[in-house]
């Protein structure tokens, strides 16, 4: 709002300045009917007033038309002064240059997750991507909440605008992601961005923010493929540190939350080095040479195979869920990751 502000005001400055001369040209040759030459000189000379010698003596009707015509300049000139000193001294020039570069960046980024939304919630997910090493454009109408978290905004593609607008998908590159989070306030909102990602993307994930549980199926009718409650997961989370406290600091830690940091991350088949593809996981010795643990396995038909036995042989399309340190899941990535 402030650049297309900031904007308008250079428009005006600049119409202002083209109507002056008009006027003194169209005045002059009326009033003292110059020539079009002598008109153009006199239009500058009363502009700038400088104080050079008149072409011809002024008659009386063309002197008072210059004495109103310098006030008007007089004011117009200061105008344009000011607006032009606001982008030079203020940084609005740069504002608005960072923005083209912005906006140029965004239509280059591809494979990236779109978070509509930048409070609490989408906010938190955003530094959960950036921790796995995502490309990340927000979506926010708050200008002011992306510039009290200015330490986070600057790590992620910012788009001021509404969500809900198909334009503003649009521009966040709806159609070159690979995911959106919607996490906006309003359950209604959510809906109607979730319908508006997959008209616009049918490949793309959606994952959408809920208040209502009545929601839920609506959200999933529109098109979602997950749909999370955090005010139902809030209250199921604090009942459990009740009930099974060392399970739910075992969670923490697998969320990097509790002092000794763990990651659990999912490898897929096709990532595989070439030469280790068909083996079982007795073959591949992955928790000798790396110290992670497979805790879990995805199979191409989407089962989930809990704690799979070491005869297990992996398979196109299978995806290994995999628990370990930072450090073990880089030296994990070395030994195992397809260059």
């Amino acid at each position: 709002m402030l650049r297309r502000f900031s904007v308008r005001k250079l428009f005006y400055a600049q119409i202002l300045a083209l109507v002056s001369i008009i006027t003194g040209i169209s005045g002059y040759m009326l009033l003292e009917h110059y020539s079009l030459r002598e008109v153009f000189y006199m239009t500058i000379l009363t502009i700038s007033t400088v104080g050079f010698r008149e072409v011809h003596e002024l008659s009386p009707a063309g002197q008072v038309f210059t004495s109103l015509y310098i006030l008007y300049n007089l004011a117009t000139v200061a105008y344009l002064i000011s607006v032009i000193s606001t982008y030079i001294f203020e940084g609005e020039l740069r504002t608005i240059f960072k923005s083209y570069k912005s906006d140029q960046d965004l239509k280059k980024v591809k494979d990236h997750v779109i978070v509509c939304g930048f409070g609490r919630n989408g906010s938190k997910a955003c530094q959960e991507l950036l921790a796995c090493q995502e490309i990340v454009t927000v979506i926010e109408t708050n200008e002011n909440l992306i510039q009290a978290k200015a330490a986070l905004s600057e790590k992620v593609n910012m788009v001021l605008g509404d969500a809900t607008q198909d334009d503003i998908l649009i521009k966040a590159g709806i159609n070159r992601a690979k995911a959106i989070i919607t996490a906006l306030p309003k359950d209604a909102d959510n809906v109607f961005v979730t319908l508006t990602a997959r008209e616009l993307n049918k490949y793309i994930r959606i994952i959408a923010r809920a208040s209502d549980k009545s929601t839920e199926p609506k959200l999933l009718r529109a098109g979602a493929n997950s749909v999370v409650m955090p005010d139902e997961i809030g209250g199921s989370h604090m009942a459990n540190l009740v009930t099974r406290p060392d399970v739910i600091h075992f969670l923490e830690m697998m969320n990097g939350l509790g002092p000794q940091k763990l990651r659990l991350e999912e490898f897929e088949y096709q990532h595989l080095r070439s030469d280790l593809q068909g083996c079982t996981l007795h073959e591949l010795k992955i928790s000798h040479q790396t110290g992670v643990t497979v805790i879990g396995l995805r199979t191409r038909d989407n089962q989930f195979v809990i704690s799979p036995p070491v005869g297990t042989k992996l398979r196109e399309g299978d995806a290994l869920l995999v628990l370990g340190s930072d450090e073990q899941i880089q030296s994990f990535g070395k030994l195992f990751r397809r260059r």
